[in-house]
C-alpha cells in the first residue's frame, strides 16, 4: 500500500498552483474540485507514490525482507509490477479527488471533516484502480483478512500524519 499511501501527502507538500478544475463551478454553483487540487500536487503525488514502488520493486528484486518477511512482488515482471503500481498512485489520487467532488455537492468547504471517508477514500480509488489494472494480481494480494487489516490501520495512519502535517505547517485542519 505504500505506492496509494505516499501520493496524497505528497501532494499536499508539493502542491498549488493551477487547480485541476481550473475553477470552474457545476450549475450547483460550487467548484468541482476546489482550491486544493491541483495539476503540480496531482503529478507530484503520482511521481513520488510510483517512486516509492519502483524502489520497492528493486529491493523485491534483491531478496530485501524485513524482521524475516519478504516484500510482496507487484507483479511477475517489471513493466507489470509498475503498472500495478502506478494504479495505486493514481488510484489514490482519483479516490480523493472523487470524495473532493462529493464534498463539494454536500456543500462542504475545503478541509471540512467527512468522517471516514477522508480516511479511506484514498485506499478505496487504489483498490479500484488497482483491481481493474491487475485483477488477479489484486484478489492474490489483498485477500480479506489484509482488507481489513488496512481498513482498521489507515485512519489510525491517516490521522497521526495528519497532525504532523497540521503540527509542521503543511496542512491547515488536523483530520
Amino acid at each position: 500500500m505504500i505506492p496509494a499511501y505516499l501520493p496524497n501527502p505528497f501532494a499536499a507538500v508539493f502542491g498549488g498552483g493551477k487547480p485541476i478544475d481550473g475553477g470552474r463551478t457545476l450549475k450547483d454553483g460550487r467548484r468541482i474540485f476546489g482550491d486544493g487540487k491541483t495539476y503540480r500536487g496531482f503529478f507530484s503525488g503520482v511521481f513520488f507514490g510510483a517512486l516509492a514502488g519502483s524502489i520497492q520493486i528493486w529491493l523485491n528484486s534483491r531478496g530485501f525482507e524485513i524482521l524475516g518477511i519478504e516484500m510482496p512482488s507487484f507483479g511477475p515482471n517489471y513493466i507489470e509490477a509498475l503498472k500495478v503500481v502506478l494504479a495505486l498512485a493514481f488510484g489514490s489520487l482519483f479516490g480523493d479527488l472523487f470524495k473532493s467532488f462529493f464534498k463539494r455537492r454536500m456543500g462542504l468547504k475545503r478541509g471540512a471533516p467527512l468522517p471516514f471517508v477522508d480516511q479511506l477514500d484514498f485506499v478505496i480509488g487504489a483498490w479500484v484502480f488497482t483491481y481493474l489494472t491487475a485483477p488477479e494480481w489484486f484478489i492474490s494480494n489483498f485477500t480479506p483478512l489484509i482488507m481489513i487489516i488496512i481498513l482498521i490501520t489507515t485512519p489510525l495512519m491517516h490521522l497521526t500524519t495528519n497532525i504532523i502535517g497540521y503540527l509542521t505547517g503543511i496542512k491547515k485542519e488536523p483530520w
